[in-house]
């Protein structure tokens, strides 16, 4: 299981060998593109078939990895995506349409059947016009095909295979569009490092100093960002026990030319008061502004609290879940391997044989994650910028759909 982007780190031949969160993310979204471009859309309601096989396979991805929330927050993106381009190609078909040239002096017989499509049509015409679209406004399943009226005349025929050939292009077209926007997101995905890093020197200050634990690829950039534009400083790297990321990124920040000092994750509370800033990355960055982030992470913001230290977070779009920490959607923690702590010699040594029932006498408990409260952070940096955690979730609110929080399809008449 990775938590964060921690199990990055570059392979031996010097090429980038990118895992965690944001490999599991681009991942998902390049499948999911995958499955919208093999989709046949129907005529009508095309935006609803795609919302469907994008759910399909999006609750069995979240069920596979229940513990890394990016599935879940990628599915749900693309779920808004296709949502967000349905009502802009509808809200441009309805801009197009001329509502002057229905009169009460038409033919009510040539007209049968056309007044609902048209109420319809002016009725999402004005909710679109009158405010701009939000989760609030979504069309409710309004088929595209409802939102252009259909007009009588002459040549029945040849307008009727206009008409087919116009529902065929505007289903090409929303295709297109949604996978030119998921082209988008993958492209922030693979690039949310670098936007990030682009804002450390409004941040880092010269001669500070400044804590970190564990490894993150994030921070890494964010760090070494701050010394290309000639900022001096020097970093405190808290271990990451008991899988020691921490003595990675020690490491690779020498490598790059950074004044960095290893600590044990107990020295922390001793050394905070010589910091100045504590920099760290997340697994994932609640609704309500929490963090879920590597064990030990809980402590580092109690230890900068308590000495009012600014706690900065720094997390990729791709890991802003529209959850809350306490929906059953949301699994927090994960026992990792007992190994990490005790090697199996020794833990056998724990055994109780006298018993006849070889029950242990000790028990190994190696959770994987902390969750941090929002009123410990100070600080998030995303690559839409810094964030105070009671903004989060209005940022959230940005890149997902009401509708999607929970990604289920829906039940059909022969279920």
């Amino acid at each position: 299981m990775n938590t964060d982007d921690s199990s990055w780190w570059p392979m031996g031949d010097g090429g980038d060998k990118i895992e965690g969160s944001q490999a599991t993310a681009r991942q998902t979204a390049e499948l999911l593109r995958s499955v919208i471009s093999q989709q046949r859309v129907p005529y009508t309601n095309q935006a609803g078939a795609l919302i469907d096989a994008v759910k399909a396979i999006g609750e069995q991805l979240i069920a596979a990895n229940p513990v890394e929330l990016a599935v879940g927050n990628i599915v749900r993106r693309v779920l808004h995506i296709i949502r967000e381009e349905d009502l802009s190609l509808t809200t441009a078909a309805i801009g197009g349409l001329n509502l002057s040239a229905v009169s009460d002096d038409e033919n009510d017989d040539d007209r049968d059947g056309d007044s609902t499509l048209s109420a319809a049509a002016v009725a999402a015409a004005a909710r679109s016009t009158l405010r701009p679209p939000s989760l609030q406004t979504l069309l409710e399943d309004t088929p595209v095909s409802a939102a252009v009226p259909q007009t009588s005349s002459s040549g029945g025929d040849s307008e009727g295979k206009s008409k087919s050939a116009d529902k065929s292009s505007r289903s090409r077209k929303l295709k297109h569009d949604v996978i030119e926007a998921v082209n988008e997101l993958i492209q922030d995905i693979v690039t949310c490092h670098e936007q990030i890093a682009e804002q450390a020197v409004e941040h880092i200050h010269q001669n500070e100093v400044i804590l970190t634990l564990g490894s993150s690829r994030t921070v890494l950039e964010f760090l070494f960002a701050a010394k290309e534009k000639k900022r001096s400083f020097r970093v405190f790297v808290a271990e990451g026990a008991p899988r020691y990321q921490g003595h990675l990124l020690a490491k690779e920040l020498v490598a790059r030319g950074l004044q960095t000092t290893l600590i044990t994750d107990s020295a922390v509370f001793a050394m905070i008061s010589r910091v100045n800033m504590v920099i760290v990355g997340a697994h994932a960055v609640m609704a309500n502004g929490g963090v879920i982030a590597p064990v030990g992470m809980n402590l580092v913001a109690l230890a900068a609290q308590k000495h009012a230290v600014p706690f900065v977070v720094l997390a990729g779009s791709h890991k802003l879940c529209p959850l809350y920490p306490h929906n059953p959607e949301v699994l927090l923690n994960e026992l990792r391997s007992p190994s990490e702590l005790l090697d199996f010699g020794e833990f056998s040594d724990c055994m109780d044989f006298g018993s006849g029932s070889g029950s242990p006498l000790l028990h190994v408990v190696n959770p994987a994650f902390d969750y941090v409260p929002p009123k410990l952070v100070s600080l998030f940096i995303t690559d839409a910028g810094g964030h105070n955690p009671s903004y989060m979730y209005r940022l959230i609110a940005d890149y997902y759909s009401a509708d999607d929080l929970v990604v289920q399809r829906r039940a059909t008449a022969g279920n």
